[in-house]
């Protein structure tokens, strides 16, 4: 309806030399004799004629006519508005397509037989003739995709002739498209195919939206329609989208706007440039939280989400619809005692609900102002007036979250705790106190979201001093639940920091908190979540510090509470998905073990789920993607194993489905990433074959994704770690193919990324094992080019850090293995070759004994034992 009513309020604003003259034939139907009756039609014409009569149409109105009467008004609406320049028609009531062929259905339609209706139906041809006939430009709009005419009673109780059987397969209730419209535009009050809703008021959505917008200032015709268009999608929740086909042989504007746009009109313009793709998501994630369409396209449209993957964008918009769900609620339920505040917060939720977010932020901003004044102007009410202007502050500042505006969000939360400070806790309601947390739940939140970390940690602290006042005054298990999850998110942010004791610290004090509460509370079953997840945080960081026997106990103890969680609701896929993360991190730590045949049977569980969750869900990029990480971990187990054709295998099965994704999702980083790695992983198991042309091509397509990531961000150390060792993999077949010098350039460049790392953090055990590999390969390139000096001191560096992470952990079979290999190499420089070989013997006869020592790595024992014998 936009185009065409922009056009309508052009003809009638502009100061032409000769006025143009505009005619509208209005055809309403409702009281159907034979088909299904409606309830709005004739409302519906009565407000379209008011409307356009104000835009200066000469309007004729006929209601409840019969197929006779209505060509007869079509008839002297062609004779008497011949020469106009704008003849439009407007019909609500029922419309049908029977075999391709669009009918408007009038009072005395009959379904009893395909003949039947054919007779008693006018066929849009008929209106299109009329109006190409009557003047230069031509609009046609129809609500007439109305339900089913011919199934169900009337709101009056009447029944409706049923479609024969022969002809039911015929007729569509819903329009189909008109394919041609020369010099005509057509609108439609729903797709081609779909049916339109009558409404529940006096008028139907399309016709309510159409009366709205026809009179908008300063727009070309089709912005009017796409205001209509998209106003209807969004209150149907995305279940009808009128359609618009425009012939018009130019472009027709309004007068010069006066002023902008309001928001919601805005919003409603962008919302028409979204992908279909993009649609589907936004209405399923809606659908999921149970809110309207409105606020969470103004998320998407408002926020800078161009360089999110997939994965992180649903994620984005998942969280713009949990803050709405979250503000919406609050304001139904936040009262205040001033009445002209409460309605000033009932209007800001109106607006929140419309995807409006700066209205509604103005709206409370004006009614945190009355709170400010009177509460300076009467001490008395003081501390009231200041926790109803935080209160409203607060709904600010979740309007603010549902927009994905960070900043305004954070700015808000902060106003809302120096209102806080200025009252003093002493003062504080129990509805106060609770505000309170969330504020700095949510401020800790942002901080982490935004990267300002230290902030973040000061608000958790702050969260979690002001809830362990609350456990000392309170019973409720559920603030000290509070507490704990408190003590996570603290953890969280130590870690980021780089302190793991502290972390860890934090970490075991959730756990023992949650455990006491597991059994007091065994009916709370998201309380067995949090645990599982404080376990989870201490594996981590437990195996980042080395010690793999606690980190297998906190593993395992998750993965228990994770298994009764997933059996107890099976068909919960988060629940699911959970399940098979802690499997692969119980597998992990077997195979970092050497215990190999426990990593297999995790790994193969693990990959069992997520190809059943998969199967559900084809389309669903998260679930394929797991799938292939599975197939990646397998291949990397049977490269263990000394299985390299099991390895490739697995290998291509994972980076078969990364590209498929990846095709899909050009965009995504995470998967370009998962690219590089899967070349890189296949470059390995071909190396294992000793098919070092295939192996070498497939390391350089890993260098070439990697290299581009590391230098779209530097800063990114796991970015810059791959390309560490993308570089080695390619300068290790150099090495092998004889290019010593081109292989040794390489690592060097490996080496100034690693060395960089390690002392970024030197608690990073991975990131300090990869600089020894590569100062050991360093020394083995320099060796070749008989270079002693500098092999031994590669060879001595890299000895020292593998020595370190050896007794730091002699459970850790991966690093004795590192130090027997050091050992091995350092021994070509070493004054007593002899004794070095036989210590780095007797470990490895030692991890064989305790099945430590992987298939794969059993040719060591022969290899040191003769080159002990060769040895002075």
């Amino acid at each position: 309806m936009r185009l065409l009513f922009a056009l309508l309020l052009m003809l009638v604003t502009t100061t032409a030399a000769v006025a143009e003259r505009r005619v509208a034939l209005v055809i309403a139907e409702d009281d159907y004799r034979l088909v299904r009756p409606l309830a709005n039609p004739l409302h519906d014409g009565e407000a379209m004629e008011t409307a356009l009569r104000k835009l200066g149409f000469e309007v004729v109105l006929e209601t409840n006519r019969d197929l006779r009467r209505m060509r007869r008004a079509l008839d002297d609406f062609r004779q008497d508005a011949k020469g106009a320049d704008v003849a439009l028609v407007y019909f609500s009531g029922h419309g049908v397509e029977i075999l391709g062929d669009n009918r408007l259905l009038p009072l005395d339609a009959d379904g009893s037989s395909l003949d039947q209706l054919d007779k008693t139906s006018l066929p849009l041809e008929e209106v299109r003739d009329a109006v190409a006939a009557t003047a230069r430009v031509g609009l046609i709009v129809l609500d007439a995709c109305r339900s089913d005419p011919f199934s169900g009673t009337g709101g009056d109780g009447r029944g409706a002739t049923s479609l024969a059987k022969d002809v039911a397969d015929k007729v569509k209730p819903g329009l189909g498209r008109v394919g041609r419209a020369e010099n005509i535009l057509f609108a439609f009050s729903a797709a081609p195919g779909e049916t339109a809703a009558d409404g529940t008021g006096q008028n139907s959505p399309f016709t309510t939206a159409l009366t709205k917008y026809l009179g908008t200032d300063g727009l070309e015709i089709r912005s009017v329609l796409t205001l209509v268009q998209q106003e209807v999608y969004d209150l149907s929740r995305g279940k009808q989208l009128p359609y618009v086909e425009s012939g018009l042989p130019k472009l027709f504007f309004a007068a010069v706007a006066k002023e902008q746009l309001p928001e919601r009109e805005r919003l409603l313009l962008a919302m028409a440039d979204v992908t279909p793709d993009m649609r589907v998501e936004v209405e399923r994630i809606a659908s999921d939280a149970d809110m309207p369409l409105a606020p969470l396209y103004g998320a998407l449209i408002s926020a800078d989400t161009s360089h999110l993957s997939a994965e992180n964008l649903d994620a984005r918009l998942r969280e713009a619809a949990d803050a709405f769900v979250k503000v919406r609620g609050e304001m139904k339920t936040l009262g205040s005692d001033d009445p002209q505040v409460t309605e000033l917060r009932r209007q800001a939720e109106e607006q929140l609900s419309l995807g409006a977010f700066d209205g509604a932020r103005a709206i409370l901003a004006k009614a945190a102002s009355i709170d400010n004044d009177s509460r300076q102007a009467l001490k008395a009410n003081f501390v009231s007036r200041t926790m109803s202007e935080a209160a409203t502050l607060y709904l600010s500042g979740g309007a603010a979250r549902a927009d994905l505006d960070y900043p305004a969000a954070i700015k808000d939360y902060e106003t809302v705790l120096s209102l806080y400070g200025e009252t003093g806790q002493s003062s504080l309601t129990l509805d106060d106190a609770d505000r309170q947390i969330r504020t700095l739940d949510e401020l800790g939140k942002l901080y982490v979201t935004t990267g300002a970390i230290t902030a973040a940690g000061r608000a958790y602290e702050a969260l979690q001093a002001n809830l362990e006042q609350r456990v000392r005054r309170e019973s409720d298990p559920s603030v000290r639940r509070d507490l704990a999850v408190s003590h996570t998110k603290l953890g969280n942010i130590k870690v980021a920091l780089g302190d793991l004791p502290a972390a860890l610290r934090n970490y075991e004090t959730a756990r023992s908190m949650l455990r006491d509460l597991a059994v007091a509370e065994p009916h709370r079953l998201n309380w067995f979540g949090d645990l599982a997840s404080a376990d989870d945080k201490i594996g981590n960081v437990l195996m980042t510090q080395g010690d793999l026997a606690g980190a297998a106990r906190a593993y395992q103890e998750s993965l228990d509470v994770k298994q009764q969680l997933a059996a107890n609701e099976p068909e919960r896929v988060d629940l699911q998905r959970d399940l098979t993360i802690a499997y692969d991190e119980v597998a992990n730590l077997a195979r970092t073990s050497g215990r190999l045949e426990d990593a297999q049977a995790a790994y193969d569980e693990s990959l069992r789920i997520r190809l059943a969750l998969a199967a559900k869900a084809p389309d669903d990029a998260e679930r394929q993607r797991d799938v292939s990480v599975s197939h990646d971990t397998i291949g990397d187990l049977k490269r263990e194993r000394d299985d390299p054709a099991g390895a490739l295998a697995a290998y291509q099965e994972g980076l078969a489905i990364v590209e498929r994704l990846a095709g899909r999702d050009p965009d995504n980083t995470e998967l370009k990433r998962d690219l590089s790695v899967g070349n890189a992983k296949i470059g390995n198991a071909l190396s294992d074959q000793e098919n070092w042309p295939a192996a070498l091509s497939a390391y350089r397509n890993a260098l070439s994704r990697a290299q581009a990531l590391a230098d779209s961000d530097p800063d990114n150390s796991d970015w810059q770690r791959d390309l560490s060792v993308s570089l080695e993999k390619v300068a290790g077949v150099l090495a092998i193919q004889g290019e010593r010098k081109g292989a040794l350039n390489i690592y060097l460049d490996s080496f100034a990324i690693a060395d960089r790392l390690a002392k970024l953090d030197p608690a990073n055990s991975d990131w300090q094992r990869d600089l020894s590999i590569t100062l050991s390969e360093i020394g083995m390139l320099r060796i070749k080019e008989r270079d002693i000096k500098g092999a031994r001191q590669a060879f001595e560096d890299s000895l020292g850090i593998r020595q370190r992470l050896a007794s730091s952990d002699p459970g850790n079979a991966t690093w004795q293995r590192d130090l027997v290999v050091a050992m091995i190499d350092y021994a070509q420089v070493a004054k007593n070759p002899k004794t070095v070989l036989s210590q780095a013997l007797d470990m490895t006869l030692e991890l064989d004994r305790s099945g430590r020592l992987a298939p794969r790595y059993k040719f060591m024992i022969k290899f040191l034992r003769d080159r002990l014998a060769k040895a002075k």
